[in-house]
């Protein structure tokens, strides 16, 4: 597929954060105005992470201090689209959710039941907060059978020096603690996302591109969706190790800025 191809089928495009539109605090060459033209050209930018330790208000306020966020644009986090299949799936039912107090305020704000005490499903997201208290009472939950779903299922959160453990690292220990995987995730490459973010932005797979570095979680994410797909090679992914793959993006570029060069 050409970039004029996708240009041309594509009507909302979901970006990957760091390594896509940003390297830590700075934006990538080319980006800001890559997706100003975009916009220009009526296409809808949604900012897509998987990382649920911040609720998107948080994301929409360094976004827009990096000259990233415009008029129109969006941020959806696997904390979204955990809070909406948990209306969808489980509605009225107690949640205890494990997060950061400003993602536990999101979750309530949706509608969802906290429940620390005696819940019927218990939730996993990136709680930068944890403490061994939290540990143990969320391991009790699932142990004595609650419903278990996690918003995502990266193993590390990356840095500019050494990486964080993020919610993968979690599951595993919460297997080792209780015997469980999580029954449902939600986040990128699964199919919840892509289901959520089609009922939320009402665009269809067909007619949506994801852009991201990560062939594990973006392309994977997209291909799984029935998604275009756009590679870019201006973080994780290099094209030696594209290989390593089992999934094919329908365009690679060396980064966004060159989706709208010459168009």
């Amino acid at each position: 597929m050409t970039k004029e191809e996708l240009l041309q089928t594509a009507d909302l495009f979901l970006f990957d954060l760091d390594g896509t539109v940003y390297l830590g605090d700075t934006p990538i060459a080319g980006v800001p105005a890559a997706l100003q033209t975009l916009r220009d050209m009526g296409k809808r930018v949604v900012f897509l992470t998987n990382n649920s330790s911040r609720t998107g208000k948080e994301y929409e306020a360094r976004l827009a201090g990096m000259g990233l966020f415009g008029r129109g644009d969006a941020v959806y986090t696997s904390a979204d689209a955990t809070a909406e299949y948990l209306r969808a799936h489980h509605g009225g039912e107690r949640v205890c959710v494990l997060a950061t107090q400003a993602v536990r305020a999101q979750f309530a704000a949706a509608g969802v039941r906290l429940d620390d005490v005696s819940p019927d499903v218990c939730v996993l997201a990136y709680d930068t907060t944890l403490t061994f208290r939290k540990l143990k009472a969320f391991n009790e939950f699932l142990v004595r059978g609650a419903k278990y779903i996690a918003t995502h299922p990266d193993d590390v959160c990356p840095t500019a020096d050494i990486s964080m453990p993020d919610v993968g690292s979690f599951i595993a220990l919460f297997e080792k603690s209780s015997g469980r995987r999580p029954d449902v995730i939600c986040g990128k490459p699964f199919t919840v996302m892509g289901e959520c973010v089609a009922r939320t932005f009402g665009v269809p797979a067909q007619r949506t591109c994801m852009v991201g570095d990560r062939m594990h979680t973006d392309i994977r994410f997209g291909n799984a969706n029935g998604m275009r797909t756009l590679l870019v090679l201006s973080g994780e992914t290099t094209r030696e190790s594209m290989a390593r793959f089992p999934d094919t993006p329908d365009l690679v570029l060396e980064s966004l800025a060159h989706l709208v060069s010459d168009v």
